[in-house]
């Protein structure tokens, strides 16, 4: 039995079975991330299918997830999540829908709206899955690594107006929030980046700010660039893709140390950051387990009412009669 403190935490290992079989097994989903009796579940419509002119020939799949809280009258926040299939899949990693479910209900979340989104693809190209999340069959790579103004258009200027006609959204950006895990999370920075006045909050996962299409750039843009008011969580792993291939060293395809290298970055700069360094590597596993502390903290300075009287705000957050 090999002995490891990892953060603090002691993690035990087989060491006949080698320590990188091990680097997920200390990350398990909590209470947050499942399903609990009595807390209200919100719908998942969909999906439904966007058509896209920033690439011709493409569109993007989508499914919005309505909590039970949702009333129409009231300008709802949105979080927009990447490669949709992973993170809303009841049965993966991250189960994104259990947490909005369970923090809404206990007033830890504001009551959002929460859109999953695949990568573009052409009609005869297969939806991306849990094996497959696109990078070989869709036009995901195109979108989600490049450093352009493309994708934050599929969002801002196609999404926005499509969710728009259908919910009441607050106009405010920093009532909105886009993630993603992988290329996904770098995409979702390039939408914030791109279109601060649309959208203010991003959640990282494992994110590839490596050079795939420049994306190790991100740290020289942040310091020369104005401040831009944006908050950002990043999660990442001592052993995600660290660059190494056939004995030779990359630093600019060094996920983790591309990943310090910017939230050093921002931090410089002045930027509401935050960031969690686990030991996994590049998997869904340790994003998926702080997902819930993650949204917290983006979501942190939604109204509260300190009134000793106010039943409701001392109440869980439970669906009105207006509620749909």
């Amino acid at each position: 039995m090999q002995r490891l403190c990892v953060g603090g935490l002691i993690v035990l290992a087989l060491a006949s079975r080698g320590f990188a079989e091990g680097e997920d097994a200390f990350y398990k989903l909590g209470p947050d991330s499942l399903v609990q009796e009595g807390v209200p579940q919100g719908k998942l419509a969909g999906p439904f299918t966007l058509p896209c002119e920033v690439f011709p020939g493409t569109q993007h799949t989508y499914s919005v997830y309505v909590p039970a809280q949702y009333d129409a009258a009231q300008p709802t926040c949105l979080m927009v999540f990447n490669d949709g299939h992973a993170f809303s899949n009841p049965n993966g990693d991250v189960r994104a829908t259990n947490v909005l479910d369970n923090l809404i209900h206990r007033r830890e979340l504001p009551v959002m709206i929460a859109v999953f989104i695949n990568p573009g693809r052409t009609p005869e190209q297969p939806e991306p899955n849990a094996r497959e999340w696109g990078d070989r069959t869709t036009n995901r790579p195109t979108e989600y690594n490049a450093l352009d103004h493309k994708y934050p258009r599929v969002i801002v200027d196609e999404l926005l107006p499509a969710l728009k006609k259908d919910y009441n959204l607050s106009p405010d950006p920093n009532h909105r929030g886009i993630g993603g895990a992988s290329s996904g999370a770098i995409a979702a920075f390039t939408v914030a980046w791109e279109r601060p006045n649309e959208f203010r909050k991003v959640l990282s996962l494992i994110g590839s700010f490596t050079n795939l299409r420049g994306g190790h750039v991100y740290p020289e843009k942040v310091r020369e660039a104005d401040k831009k008011p944006l908050r950002v969580y990043f999660q990442d792993g001592r052993n995600d893709n660290r660059g190494q291939r056939r004995g030779e060293y990359d630093q600019s395809r060094d996920w983790f140390h591309q990943n310090v290298r910017l939230v050093e970055a921002l931090t410089e700069k002045g930027y509401d950051v935050n960031y969690q360094w686990g030991i996994g590597p590049h998997s869904q596993k340790h994003g998926g387990a702080v997902l819930p502390d993650m949204m917290r903290w983006l979501w942190r300075d939604h109204p509260v009412s300190t009134d000793v009287n106010d039943k409701t705000e001392r109440s869980f957050n439970k669906p009105t009669a207006t509620s749909p």
